[in-house]
């Protein structure tokens, strides 16, 4: 997709390599030749709509689908009958893996090597007032809680988060977006997915941009918003005529309330195309997508270009 978004050049110094996977189920290919990198201390944000493949990603990593490529964490590599490279991996897919006739305590006994750094976990996530509660009784953000807790568990290198803020109350997403920060400044790796991308946004350093099994973006945080920019909006006398000819020309757009969002880099050959059909231009000015609204574009751009293949 020509959507100026280039792929991360990362170094050496690797905890996290995806190299060529592809993801069966039965005889359908769902995750189709992903390549993606993450260095310590990085938060990659997989983003997508629903039935990307998002969650298949994160269970590829963890040897619990059958897959063709290769994945390796810390240079070691993961495979469907070794998952030795996961011993400093921690994970929280779908649902937490919770026993709901065990109190909080006892389901982190179950998955802890270290006693004080499960005790310093509970505490951290605020967890000191249920913890000895039958997680039966929990609600779903107690039971998010300590799912995240899990995950937390024995100082993992690399942690998987799949929809960490499901069910989570205003003040215990803040709390969880500092623990990510506080992981990763001490050198852990993330890999999260969320639909809450406002969420997403304030602690991800990198994006992955994922649809149809494939990944389209692949980006630092920063460059991407500075690409993200490089939109004009036009307002013409006759909007409807405008999008049918934007359309009949394979311009992409997006809609923003009155107006049409197109790529910079377009924005001479609109005002010739619509001088050569006789609208009139009322207004062609810079404007900035906020991230959601990229997502939006890029995604429906991926479509056209699909839809036109």
């Amino acid at each position: 997709m020509n959507s100026g978004l280039t792929f991360t050049n990362y170094g050496d110094d690797l905890m996290l390599k995806i190299s060529h996977i592809n993801t069966f189920i039965g005889r359908k290919k769902i995750i189709k030749d992903v390549s993606f990198q993450a260095n310590p201390g990085s938060i990659v944000g997989l983003i997508g709509p629903n039935g990307a493949g998002k969650t298949t990603i994160m269970k590829t990593i963890l040897g619990l689908t059958k897959f063709t490529g290769n994945i390796s964490v810390e240079d070691k590599s993961v495979t469907e009958n070794d998952h030795a490279a996961l011993t400093r991996v921690g994970a929280l897919i779908e649902h937490p893996a919770i026993y709901p006739f065990l109190t909080g305590l006892e389901n982190l006994k179950l998955y802890s090597l270290d006693e004080t750094d499960m005790n310093h976990v509970f505490s951290l996530l605020k967890m000191d007032s249920y913890i000895n509660t039958k997680s039966k009784d929990y609600s779903m953000g107690m039971k998010q809680k300590l799912g995240i807790a899990i995950a937390l568990l024995n100082k993992p290198q690399l942690i998987i988060l799949d929809e960490p803020m499901n069910g989570l109350d205003i003040e215990a997403t803040i709390l969880i977006r500092q623990i990510i920060k506080q992981y990763a400044a001490q050198g852990s790796a993330f890999l999260i997915s969320s639909h809450v991308l406002g969420e997403l946004q304030k602690v991800m350093t990198n994006v992955l941009l994922i649809t149809e099994g494939k990944i389209i973006v692949d980006q630092p945080i920063d460059e991407f918003n500075r690409v993200s920019h490089k939109q004009y909006r036009v307002l013409t006398e006759d909007m409807p005529t405008t999008e049918k000819l934007f359309a009949a020309n394979q311009v992409p757009v997006t809609k923003s309330d009155e107006y049409l969002l197109i790529p910079r880099e377009l924005s001479y050959q609109v005002q010739d195309l619509l001088y050569d059909h006789h609208i009139r231009l009322i207004e062609l000015s810079p404007q900035g997508l906020n991230f959601e609204q990229t997502i939006v574009s890029l995604l429906e751009q991926q479509r056209r270009q699909n839809h036109e293949k």
